[in-house]
């Protein structure tokens, strides 16, 4: 193991320790590299820092000349959330996807695959996957993220993906605990509160969890959410009750504890990052995630001198940090030791499988059966009805049908659409006009996403199809709304192979 650099002591090298934050570049800067080499055991990856997988191979190898045990952290869900692809969108279907096709097998399989490529680049700790329940259908942040609504469906699929993904070397990191699918407010920007029983968080939000912990999650994320129920005064980031006394306690997990984002809105809004990392080590986290949005040696120095201050000031036990400090160092221990497995048995095409499995396709009652659905074979106008992107998923990761439907049908034009500033009836009305004019004499294929969480988005497509009632919709989001249109494709994510899936159905490329 690489020697740390002497002349930190013990304390200031614990406060590094616990640290996970990001950077900006595609290569590690110079006053990174000096953190690592001062006890910084962590580092995050986001989509800024990935152009190719040589290119991230580079960079992992980077760090490891300077500590060879670095953990090398990355969100990678596959799906929406993607970091590797996030300029293509991700080869891989999401949660959802893998919910609507309920093979644990295939989940298992999936998540190896996506593993296998994190190892293959040096990466050896994944943010994944989202073990949430997504109970409430209005939530804006969690969503396709999730297996689904049913819990016991969640926690088998949690089960298989985390399985999956550390037999391929990958410590997987399940989120976000306590549950985050009860929720219509996005952790990103507020305070979420769950507002359900003790007895319905038991049932319902920790099954996963539960299930999660049993297969050998080796990493757990907090969720940046207020539970009365657990603690009316603290989120479960903060929280030693839900953290130390629910998550360690009843629930019997002794891995890595990580937190959320702590720039995120609903803790940085409100404690301030320093105040709240100290009360999450506090709380019993082990490992404080930071750099989605604050990437810089300013931030990473703030942290570490806020607890050590904290240690010094009596308010955050010695004890408890050194116990997270090796916590940490366990977990980059296992991965230094897991190994990288050789080609998927299953092949490299396993998500564009999945995401075809996953399809739901429904027929308007006039035109029989899916089957009985001809073809397009002239190019259409593709309209996207775009909502504004949550920030886990990110603007910059494209979605949509029209890239694989240009390629099976050269000539496809599109254009995407959003509501104004009016009133949202008379946007999305606006909207569907616009489209409407646009298209001409093309067929149209009408691209949604969540379409029963924005009225304007379906004021949209009332406008459409009133006028071409032969109109092809896809919802790319939570097939929640009823079905409509003269074909009605539910995709139940938005990743790339998801696009594509649905392409070949319009054009004919395979049977329904």
């Amino acid at each position: 193991m690489t020697t740390l650099a002497s002349g930190t002591d013990t304390l200031t090298r614990d406060a590094l320790t616990v640290l996970q934050p990001g950077f900006t570049g595609t290569t590690a800067p110079d006053w990174l590299l000096r953190r690592v080499g001062e006890g910084l055991a962590s580092v995050g990856l986001f989509g800024r820092n990935i152009a190719s997988p040589s290119q991230l191979a580079a960079l992992t190898a980077q760090l490891r000349a300077e500590r060879d045990d670095v953990l090398v952290a990355i969100d990678e869900e596959g799906g929406d959330v993607t970091r590797l692809e996030v300029r293509s969108g991700s080869s891989f279907p999401g949660n959802h996807a893998l919910g609507a096709v309920d093979d644990v097998e295939l989940t298992h399989q999936v998540a190896h695959e996506l593993g296998r490529r994190l190892a293959s680049c040096g990466v050896n700790l994944n943010w994944a996957p989202s073990a949430d329940v997504n109970s409430d259908p209005r939530n804006p942040v969690i969503g396709v993220r999730s297996f689904g609504a049913d819990t016991e469906l969640a926690a088998r699929h949690t089960a298989a993906y985390v399985t999956g993904l550390q037999s391929a070397g990958v410590a997987a990191c399940t989120k976000h605990f306590p549950g985050h699918g009860d929720t219509a407010v996005d952790s990103h920007h507020a305070l979420p509160r769950i507002g359900v029983s003790a007895e319905v968080l038991a049932e319902r939000e920790l099954t996963p969890f539960r299930a999660a912990i049993a297969a050998g999650t080796r990493a757990v994320m907090s969720a940046h959410i207020l539970v009365p129920a657990l603690d009316p005064d603290r989120p479960a980031t903060l929280s030693r009750r839900i953290l130390t006394g629910l998550l360690r306690g009843e629930l019997g997990y002794d891995g890595l504890i990580v937190t959320d984002g702590m720039e995120m809105r609903a803790i940085a809004g409100t404690y301030g990052i320093e105040r709240g990392s100290v009360l999450a080590i506090a709380a019993g986290a082990d490992a404080i995630c930071v750099g989605g949005g604050l990437a810089d040696d300013a931030t990473v120095l703030r942290l570490r001198d806020a607890l050590v201050a904290a240690v010094r000031g009596g308010e955050l036990p010695e004890e408890r940090l050194a116990e997270a400090a090796d916590r940490v160092r366990a977990l980059a221990r296992w991965a230094g030791t897991a190994g990288r497995p050789a080609e998927s048995a299953h092949g490299t095409e396993i998500g564009l499988h999945a995401a075809r499995r996953a399809l739901t396709v429904t027929a308007a009652p006039g035109l029989g059966s899916p089957g009985t659905f001809q073809p397009l074979t002239e190019p259409p106008y593709v309209a996207a009805l775009t909502p504004v992107a949550n920030i886990a998923v990110g603007d910059e990761t494209p979605w949509g049908v029209a890239a694989e439907l240009i390629h099976l049908l050269p000539g496809t034009v599109t254009g995407s659409f959003a509501a104004g500033d009016g009133p949202e009836g008379e946007a999305g009305e606006s909207a569907g006009r616009a489209a409407l004019q646009a298209a001409g004499t093309r067929r149209i294929v009408a691209v949604v996403r969540d379409e029963h969480r924005h009225p304007w988005m379906a004021s949209a497509l009332d406008t459409l199809l009133a006028a071409r009632p032969d109109t092809v919709v896809v919802e790319m989001g939570v097939p929640q709304a009823a079905p409509r249109g003269a074909l009605h494709i539910a995709t139940h994510g938005a990743a790339r192979v998801c696009g594509r899936a649905a392409a070949e159905v319009i054009a004919g490329v395979t049977g329904l």
